[in-house]
């Protein structure tokens, strides 16, 4: 398939112009201030999916953010991939962490630097660039829509009510995404499952105000110690998460399982050095791959309360504050989850203060079958680019939509990435290597091809 190398090659220096283009606007779905960025980026997706061949592209509104939708039938008795990818991104903070300006992209060491490069403006915009290739070459071989939303980043409230709206509209044979990562640069592989997600915030409260911390500290308790004895307690020393009935539907994994499992090319001694830590902690009696793969977790995304401002001010905080999350395993009901939290938090709390927990989001956690045709495709495809078979492997990561996608559209998913771990998405200096970006663009059209052949 020489004709995809020469279109790449032909056409990368503006591959590369357009999504700057893109990555430039700052659309973090978490800050309202940031709604009319939503609206603009919406705005690029429309026009890019329509220079790109596509039959019609809208920016359709939602209860939230606009909701691009873009379409190409070729033929109506033809098979139909839908696309999806999301154009909001996360915050930037630590702002002074950055090597880079967050939103102005860069090239250097081999790897686009910038916010959104990889998760998912970078991923998201291989599809476009393969769905162009493949309408300006005449090889496209099945119908296309794409369907790219702006709030997975805060959990996709407003999608599954869209979906449900227009499944008309939606109607297709497989959703495509790529949205997830690689083993290594030279290791392929293809996500089969998905962590579900629960995600709230908690308050603490003691006194009505703050107080002076010498007059009263000792005799009055302190909310931030409260919060933050309350949260030690949710985990035991064996990493277990302690609130009765948290394992109830978790399905234990066979043996045999495992052991494929843990095939996947990995090195602790390695993951820590990429990461800077010295030891790992987990659930004891799984290995890194599956407590990241198969068993839940229960972690503080963020805590704050009282003085943090520069020097020092001698304050017993009035409040304290924690964001938390519990990632989930298959069979594990997010909202089952988050109620339970809810209810167990909040019964825990010591009389001395008041505990207040608010739900933030979740998902459902999803499981794709390695004997789905669409998998096949997508395996052969990765086979074609790389000369390797990818390996299937449990994502410790959520996408709460695609578990929502079978549900309401009775659509299985295939996760086709190609970030890595070294990518630092939802981190300062987020990047995405050159390679794997146009590698992206090349494999895409191939799993179209094969997937058009085996869906006949």
């Amino acid at each position: 398939m020489d004709y995809i190398k020469t279109y790449i090659e032909q056409n990368k220096d503006r591959f590369f112009e357009e999504l700057f283009g893109l990555i430039r606007i700052p659309s973090i779905s978490s800050i309202k201030e940031h709604k009319p960025d939503m609206i603009k980026c919406a705005e690029y997706w429309r026009d890019m999916i329509l220079q790109a061949g596509a039959d019609k592209a809208e920016v359709m509104p939602t209860d939230g953010n606009p909701v691009v939708y873009g379409e190409k039938i070729i033929d109506p008795a033809l098979p139909t991939v839908i696309v999806y990818a999301h154009y909001d991104v996360m915050p930037v903070d630590p702002i002074e962490k950055w090597n880079t300006k967050p939103f102005e992209p860069v090239i250097k060491d081999g790897k686009i630097w910038a916010r959104g490069a990889d998760d998912d403006k970078g991923q998201g915009f291989m599809h476009a660039k393969a769905f162009e290739l493949m309408v300006k070459t005449g090889t496209l071989p099945c119908n296309v829509k794409f369907m790219i939303e702006g709030e997975e980043e805060i959990g996709s409230p407003s999608l599954s009510k869209w979906c449900s709206e227009h499944k008309e509209l939606l109607k297709g044979d497989i959703i495509l995404v790529s949205d997830t990562g690689m083993i290594a640069p030279e290791i392929p592989s293809i996500t089969t499952g998905l962590r579900g997600l629960s995600y709230w915030e908690v308050e603490v409260t003691g006194p009505d105000h703050d107080l002076h911390s010498g007059l009263f500290g000792g005799a009055v308790a302190n909310p931030v110690n409260v919060l933050c004895k309350m949260i030690a307690d949710m985990q035991d020393e064996n990493g277990k998460v302690t609130m009765p009935g948290f394992y109830d539907d978790v399905i234990e994994v066979s043996a045999e399982e495992r052991a494929m499992l843990n095939k996947k090319p990995h090195s602790d001694e390695e993951y820590m050095k990429a990461i800077d830590v010295k030891a790992l902690k987990g659930e004891a009696g799984f290995t890194t791959t599956e407590r990241t793969g198969i068993r839940p977790s229960f972690d503080i995304c963020g805590i704050w309360g009282g003085y943090t401002g520069e020097g020092a001010k001698t304050v017993l905080p009035s409040k304290a504050y924690a964001k938390v999350s519990a990632r989930l395993v298959p069979n594990q009901d997010n909202h089952k989850i988050s109620e339970m939290f809810k209810e167990y938090f909040e019964s825990i709390a010591p009389d001395y203060v008041k505990v207040k927990v608010t739900p933030l989001h979740g998902g459902q956690g999803y499981v794709c079958p390695i004997d789905l045709p669409a998998y096949k495709a997508a395996e052969k495809a990765y086979e074609h680019v790389y000369g390797k078979t990818p390996v299937p492997v449990r994502s410790g990561g959520s996408i709460p939509i695609i578990s929502a996608f079978e549900e309401i559209l009775g659509i299985k998913s295939v996760l086709m990435g190609f970030g890595l771990e070294s990518d630092a998405i939802h981190s300062p200096n987020e990047n995405y290597p050159v390679e794997n970006f146009l590698n992206g663009i090349k494999t895409i059209p191939v799993f179209y091809k094969y997937f058009a052949e085996m869906a006949k």
